[in-house]
């Protein structure tokens, strides 16, 4: 029987496949998530078993919110089947998108994305999968800098994770009962694909960027990943209801 089971929406690539591979370095199994990237998904599964630990990956796109019976269905399965288990431990919230939408032109598809990705998903498909988290789990929600620092055009999806934030906080007082702990971490620039790789692939703006932070440079996927599984465990058993920034100190 495996021993402990994280659940993690966008695994297959960014934050997401950091996170689970830090998570597997600790003996962690891992039911991740992706949208589209099957292969992408598949060559995490690869990496995560040549580990030596376990991986399913199971396709969903979180703003589907009438796909979550039969996602929850196939976690139940994979459960049973892979893991002769249950009931799972951790659910990290992690799949989204970003938008670039100055608020006097932002649309109403623009923004029912947004909040569907990283609002409504989170919220239906926690509320799906509760059944199946195991007594004593974790959940982790992936808000953003953005709602701590401004900058033009980012308003809509630092709202849509503002919104989550505060959510946590009721979340971990309704689930205490469980002694789920429920918990957020609000990472700052980080250098991957998140919004075409800019951070990471423009040299001007990862410079303009490290100015803003304490410690001098932009933050790497290491840098989160690392944090998750920190955040995870028995260490950080005491920590409910909290939103953490994980920046390197930006823009204090």
């Amino acid at each position: 029987m495996t021993k402990q089971i994280a659940l993690i929406t966008g695994a297959s690539r960014g934050l997401g496949r950091n996170m689970a591979l830090h998570l597997a370095r600790r003996g962690v199994a891992i039911i991740g998530t992706y949208r589209s990237g099957a292969a992408e998904a598949d060559t995490l599964r690869q990496e995560i078993e040549a580990l030596g630990g376990k991986a399913v990956m199971i396709a969903l796109d979180v703003s589907d919110t009438a796909s979550f019976p039969a996602f929850a269905a196939r976690v139940a399965d994979a459960l049973k089947t892979e893991f002769d288990r249950e009931r799972f431990d951790f659910l990290v919230n992690n799949a989204g998108h970003g938008l670039h939408a100055l608020f006097a032109e932002a649309t109403e598809e623009q923004f029912d994305s947004l909040i569907g990705a990283h609002l409504r998903g989170p919220v239906f498909l926690t509320q799906k999968l509760l059944p199946l988290m195991a007594n004593g789990g974790r959940i982790l929600n992936v808000s953003s800098g953005f709602v701590r620092v401004t900058m033009a055009g980012y308003g809509l999806y630092a709202a849509a994770k503002a919104a989550l934030q505060t959510l946590t906080k009721f979340m971990a007082v309704e689930l205490g009962a469980r002694q789920i702990r429920v918990n957020a971490i609000a990472p700052g620039a980080i250098a991957t694909d998140f919004l075409g790789g800019i951070v990471r692939d423009d040299a001007n703006v990862n410079t303009f960027v490290a100015q803003t932070i304490a410690l001098g440079r932009v933050g790497h996927p290491d840098d989160i990943g690392g944090a998750v599984a920190a955040m995870l465990s028995d260490d950080m058993g005491w920590a409910n209801g909290t939103t953490f920034d994980i920046s390197g100190g930006q823009a204090i």
